[in-house]
């Protein structure tokens, strides 16, 4: 990157999507405005070439997509509104051209419009190593809307809101033959969940603005890492019924240890898992229905000390395994 300043104005959007946006990119910091009625929600992820994602694996705006995505998740599963986005990125000093920096930015901007969502800053740096990209989404809730991993009760129902598994399976196909190698349509929905997942905004929306007592978490690392969680968050004990764990008839072809594996433990589905009492369960799936979003009751919540159970077949085991960690 020979002149980062040119670089910086050419991935700068020609206009903001939010009103209480006052300074953009091209000052020391940006500034906008905030409502009393609503509160800040800020979170941050970063994605390391080599660890998520390879030129093999991902298509240059596929990577931009889900740098923004996996974050407007954590939005998401707060029951936020996404607003804006800031970007730093660590460039390799050869293996990295301007046109595939470009379409990293782009793919991001496409998801940023879909959710009128602008970009206010960043930081950019070269390195020796491999490309960073690490993403912040600041985002805003109702005060008093915001959903916890810590509202879990005893005799809740688990619910997640989308069928699980599809990043994984996805993720084998693209590590076997690589993204320009694979022409089966079979397996494009698997690859589109891996590669440009879609954050569940719209659900996590509704969760908020329901009135009921949610307990609510993104499953980026797996659903066995995330439901521990929300045990954790709670103290209780979630049980999870495999029967009814969503997924494809594809996957279900599968011996049922390659799906545990992707469903439980494969990540990246970022779907919303959570939690409802259950005298609410029935309105809140009619909700769902009414606005055309999938909702699936897969498990209640038990009093115990912090675990996660899987029951198959009225028997339980305690799942000791979580999903993706980095330490």
């Amino acid at each position: 990157m020979n002149n980062e300043v040119n670089w910086i104005r050419g991935i700068t959007p020609n206009k903001h999507h939010q009103q209480q946006l006052k300074v953009g990119i091209g000052d020391d910091a940006a500034i906008y405005g905030h409502d009393k009625k609503m509160e800040s929600v800020v979170a941050v992820d970063t994605m390391v070439e080599g660890i998520h994602f390879t030129k093999q694996t991902m298509p240059m705006k596929s990577i931009g997509h889900k740098a923004l995505a996996v974050n407007i998740s954590d939005i998401a599963a707060m029951g936020a509104i996404p607003q804006y986005y800031l970007v730093s990125i660590a460039i390799p000093k050869t293996s990295w051209k301007k046109k595939e920096l470009n379409d990293i930015y782009n793919g991001m901007n496409e998801l940023a419009t879909v959710w009128s969502m602008d970009l206010i800053g960043g930081d950019t740096v070269s390195t020796n190593d491999a490309l960073v990209i690490s993403v912040t989404v600041i985002g805003k809730v109702e005060k008093e809307r915001r959903l916890l991993r810590s509202n879990a009760r005893c005799g809740d129902v688990v619910f997640v809101t989308g069928e699980l598994g599809l990043s994984a399976y996805g993720l084998q196909a693209l590590l076997e033959k690589g993204y320009e190698n694979i022409d089966d349509d079979e397996l494009l929905p698997y690859l589109q969940a891996h590669q440009k997942p879609d954050p569940h905004v719209r659900a996590g929306r509704l969760l908020a603005n329901c009135g009921y007592r949610i307990a609510l978490n993104d499953i980026s690392d797996g659903l066995a890492s995330e439901a521990k969680e929300i045990a954790d968050a709670s103290q209780v004990t979630v049980e999870l019924d495999w029967a009814a764990i969503p997924t494809t008839n594809k996957l279900k072809e599968y011996p049922q240890e390659k799906q545990e594996e992707w469903l439980l433990y494969g990540g990246e589905d970022f779907k919303l898992v959570g939690t409802i009492g259950k005298e609410n369960w029935e309105k809140l799936k009619a909700a769902f229905q009414a606005h055309s979003l999938p909702i699936f009751k897969i498990g209640s919540i038990l009093t115990g000390n912090s675990e996660v159970l899987l029951k198959k077949e009225n028997k339980r085991e305690v799942l000791k395994k979580t999903g993706y960690g980095h330490l």
